[in-house]
């Protein structure tokens, strides 16, 4: 059995994401795709929405997709989130795994400056994530597609009051809305 598992901030999920699950686990022949939102990152600031709303907006993003799972492990353990310590904990449910990890080209880089880089790289093949369009310069294996929505700009959409609509599934711009989140421009 092979499965992915998508780590991230997901602040806020979007299409982009969805897009690029989908396609490395049919690419893949992946049983699953596992998202997994991080408590924070070790290389990033703290997430503008909380963890709770974070895994509110995964759950209701990927509720009807198949083959689509969420995991809450890094949210359950002090931050900062380690990509090793999800993998383990994941290893222990999924004994007979091949795991692939998923991440953002713009991981790639601090990848090797990962807490525990050398043990990751030899628990999990790493699948890059690319809404880019250029050319990779690195040896993993690459899911392509030109995506030019990310979360950063949503989250400045919502802040000075334009539409998000089509940018992220409408229970999660529902949720947004509810709780009134990235409202405020970030500093």
């Amino acid at each position: 059995m092979k499965i992915g598992i998508y780590g991230g901030t997901f602040d806020p999920i979007h299409h982009g994401h969805l897009i690029l699950a989908r396609e490395a686990r049919e690419r893949f022949g992946f049983e699953k795709v596992i998202f997994v939102p991080a408590a924070v990152s070790p290389f990033k600031g703290a997430p503008a929405a909380t963890a709770q709303i974070r895994l509110s907006m995964l759950g209701v993003a990927i509720d009807d997709e198949p083959g689509f799972e969420l995991d809450d492990c890094e949210l359950r353990r002090p931050p900062p989130s380690y990509a090793i310590d999800t993998i383990e904990e994941i290893r222990r449910r999924e004994r007979e795994a091949q795991i692939y990890y998923l991440i953002g080209e713009d991981n790639l880089p601090t990848l090797e400056k990962w807490h525990r880089f050398d043990e990751l790289r030899k628990a999990v093949q790493f699948i890059i994530l690319d809404r880019t369009g250029t050319p990779p310069d690195h040896p993993y294996p690459i899911v392509h597609r030109k995506i030019d929505i990310s979360a950063t700009e949503i989250r400045k959409r919502v802040a000075s009051g334009q539409s998000i609509r089509y940018f992220v599934p409408q229970a999660v711009e529902e949720i947004i809305q509810q709780e009134k989140i990235y409202q405020e421009q970030a500093k």
